[in-house]
């Protein structure tokens, strides 16, 4: 065991530029991010500040033009598409605005599709998802379709979905956005939850500081850079 681990994520000057020659539009201009372990990171910032190209960075979701990324001591950019498969799958859990849930699907079939990638067996992937669904608060409902739920709750399905792999960290792109300000809290109590109980690496995208308020760092992008990156009190 090494007596110092790495850090979890560090970005090292990195940039990304979108299409060439007149259409070139620069979206990260050369930003240097490190996030450790169990933090809760806001990130903010105004419509093309870079903010969720970053998020998809870290999501290996985009790669950067120039620059490195490393998630706990690993190159990402060394890694092939299969190998950047599995760190998402094995390592990252993703919560969109839209929720992004299958319609036709129950609240526990939605959860268990990631298991399902995973090639975990029928009865042990129910097991876990029921009991993600559990930690969620939406006992009870593991057999309603998304049409048959609120946006909350909706909502909540999604962070069961990504928390079901029990992933080092957790992406949040603007997680209550679709929300009203009452389901926002609880949502965001619940990431906060997550955070503090389980040690969950969180980072979120969002333009609401009453949200970003829950989190006990706050990083501001401008103009492809990080213009502000401070601790925060935390949410009384």
């Amino acid at each position: 065991m090494q007596s110092q681990q790495p850090s979890l994520i560090e970005l090292r000057d990195v940039t990304k530029v979108y299409g060439s020659g007149q259409a070139e539009m620069q979206a990260l201009g050369g930003i240097d991010l490190t996030i450790e372990r169990g933090e809760f990171v806001a990130v903010m910032g105004p419509s093309g500040s870079g903010k969720s190209t970053c998020m998809n960075v870290l999501g290996c979701l985009d790669t950067p033009t120039a620059g490195s990324y490393r998630f706990d001591g690993i190159d990402v950019g060394s890694l092939t598409r299969d190998q950047l498969a599995l760190l998402r799958r094995n390592y990252l859990g993703f919560v969109f605005q839209g929720f992004n849930l299958l319609n036709r699907t129950s609240a526990l079939e939605n959860v268990e599709l990631p298991l399902i990638y995973r090639g975990m067996p029928a009865a042990e992937r129910r097991e876990h998802a029921l009991n993600a669904l559990k930690v969620v608060g939406l006992n009870g409902w593991e057999d309603h379709t998304p049409g048959e739920l609120s946006g909350g709750q909706q909502q909540r399905v999604a962070i069961a979905r990504a928390i079901v792999t029990q992933p080092s960290v957790l992406l949040a792109d603007e997680p209550t956005g679709n929300l009203d300000s009452s389901r926002s809290r609880e949502i965001m109590e619940l990431l906060s939850s997550f955070n503090r109980d389980q040690g969950i690496t969180i980072v979120m995208v969002t333009h609401e500081p009453d949200m970003a308020a829950f989190a006990k760092r706050q990083i501001h992008f401008l103009d492809g850079l990080v213009a502000h990156d401070a601790n925060n009190q935390g949410h009384s």
